[in-house]
């Protein structure tokens, strides 16, 4: 017979199977990959002994919104953990799994027929069963009598608080919930659990978010020229995530800042909406990542407006790549992350101490927490289904309350499937340097004649997205990195002038 190497075989399974798919040239992501995040939670949940027998999970999907109070609406996108749990597209839906069988029940809303006129086909629940493989498709007006004839012990219902925003997670209610035995302490650590470590399927969609977002900054690099809006290149990289990549939606509100806008670290909002124009000299800082089937990416470049690096700019910038390098190639299971942040500061201070910026000894800058004053922001997040991704804190790991350290998103030793950012910056950011000028333990340290010439310099963050791997990592982000790079790849952009090229598999 015929031989078929493991991995197409494995593909070819995978394919059978129902899965999503936005045609051309988007992934094919299959819906085993929510079977088998179902059966991690099941294995999880059986092995805790507070988890009686005839335990049901139960997840209440995303509502369907509006803006505010007209009927205009906002284009919906899943609960996270609803997501990770079932992959359904659909807003208004309930999800159960029993425990014992990891049996997946999907409750879908009972639309009227006249609906068909507004949305198209209504569809029958057996379309739901087959389009998200699961065992059981009821409606949502059926919800109680459903899970009472299952008869639980209990249902486990999430509720949790996550650790980025604050804000408690959506607990699972229905009319008729109060007739069962509920508990809503013991989900929520078990799962966010489960969504740190990524299956090898997870893993492909992340590789391929990470694939596009990086050919759409090099789209970005290609066209950016001194006179343009910032805001035309948070359009351009929209366009190649959605006409390439099939993403109709970013995982975060673009960044998008040129000069002293740089250097504002969540630059972009509605305050300061990406709307100055690029001048010639300006550094680009754009962070940009695109989304598909709800899963993330995170990618941030810099570079000259005019592709060429003055000899400051490379100064900076190459400090940074510098911090970069030392924390990829550091990487590995075991590696606690705050020790990951504090090998980039004191990069920095070398660094920024031979470019003259900064005068005296690293260890006493360290001592001072000088590093924060450049880089006020943490390293690096968990990433994957929420670009913060949860499970950064979980109970036993301790926020570190110190300048820069209190601002990382998790305190956790490194484990292989994790996926992180790695976001080293510098900035001149005038109220940290102001504040660093008037305390005396820190002013010693600073070159008042070189730091003067870096006021409005703005600022330089290089961010990738690796996996952690057995042995290191993986890395997933494939843009130009070095200034020689960036300044061959925008010059060479310069003299060809053709429509986007067509995504290329191999890396600069």
């Amino acid at each position: 017979g015929h031989m078929t190497h493991p991995a197409r075989r494995r593909d070819m399974a995978a394919s059978e199977g129902p899965s999503f798919w936005l045609g051309n040239e988007t992934l094919r992501v299959p819906a085993a990959l929510f079977a088998l995040n179902r059966s991690r939670l099941c294995d999880r949940l059986q092995a805790n002994k507070e988890v009686p027998k005839k335990a049901i999970v139960l997840l209440q999907g995303g509502e369907q919104t509006n803006r505010y109070c007209t009927d205009t609406g906002i284009i919906f996108r899943q609960e996270s953990y609803f997501h990770w749990t079932f992959g359904v597209t659909e807003a208004d839906c309930y999800g159960a799994m029993e425990v014992d069988s990891g049996n997946a029940i999907l409750f879908i809303p009972r639309l009227p027929e006249s609906y068909a006129v507004w949305m198209g086909k209504i569809h029958p629940p057996e379309h739901f069963k087959q389009k998200y493989a699961v065992n059981e498709v009821r409606y949502t007006d059926e919800i109680t009598s459903v899970l009472a004839s299952k008869n639980p012990s209990v249902l486990l219902t999430l509720r949790g608080v996550n650790t980025d925003s604050g804000s408690v997670t959506r607990e699972a209610s229905f009319e008729g919930i109060s007739q069962f035995i509920v508990n809503n302490t013991i989900l929520h650590p078990e799962i966010a659990e489960c969504r740190v470590m990524k299956t090898d399927m997870e893993l492909e969609v992340l590789r391929y978010t990470n694939k596009i977002s990086s050919e759409a900054h090099k789209e970005v690099m290609k066209a950016v020229k001194p006179g343009m809006k910032e805001y035309e290149l948070e359009s351009l990289f929209q366009h190649y995530c959605y006409t390439r990549g099939g993403m109709r939606h970013t995982s975060y509100t673009c960044i998008c800042g040129s000069g002293h806008n740089s250097s504002v670290l969540h630059y972009g909002h509605a305050g300061a909406p990406n709307e100055k124009t690029i001048e010639d000299g300006d550094l680009c800082l754009f962070d940009m990542g695109g989304e598909y089937y709800c899963y993330g990416s995170d990618i941030t470049c810099t570079f000259p407006a005019n592709g060429k690096f003055t000899p400051d700019q490379k100064a900076i910038y190459e400090a940074v790549l510098k911090s970069s390098r030392a924390v990829l190639q550091a990487l590995k299971p075991g590696v606690a992350w705050p020790d990951m942040h504090r090998l980039a500061d004191r990069v920095h201070l070398e660094e920024l101490t031979r470019i003259g910026i900064l005068q005296g000894n690293v260890e006493d800058m360290v001592k001072v927490h000088l590093g924060a004053v450049f880089m006020p922001h943490g390293l690096g997040h968990l990433l994957g289904i929420d670009v913060h991704d949860v499970g950064g804190y979980p109970e036993g790991v301790e926020r570190i309350d110190l300048p820069g350290l209190r601002s990382l998103r998790t305190a956790r030793v490194l484990v292989p499937g994790m996926v992180l950012t790695v976001e080293p910056g510098i900035y001149f950011i005038d109220h940290l340097l102001n504040q660093a000028l008037a305390n005396p333990a820190q002013a010693c340290f600073l070159n008042h004649e070189v730091l003067a010439r870096f006021r409005g310099f703005g600022g330089v963050r290089i961010e990738d997205d690796i996996v952690v791997t057995a042995t290191g990592m993986e890395l997933l982000t494939c843009v130009p990195r070095t200034t020689e790079e960036i300044e061959a790849f925008m010059s060479e952009a310069q003299t060809s002038s053709k429509s986007f090229a067509s995504v290329s598999s191999q890396c600069l």
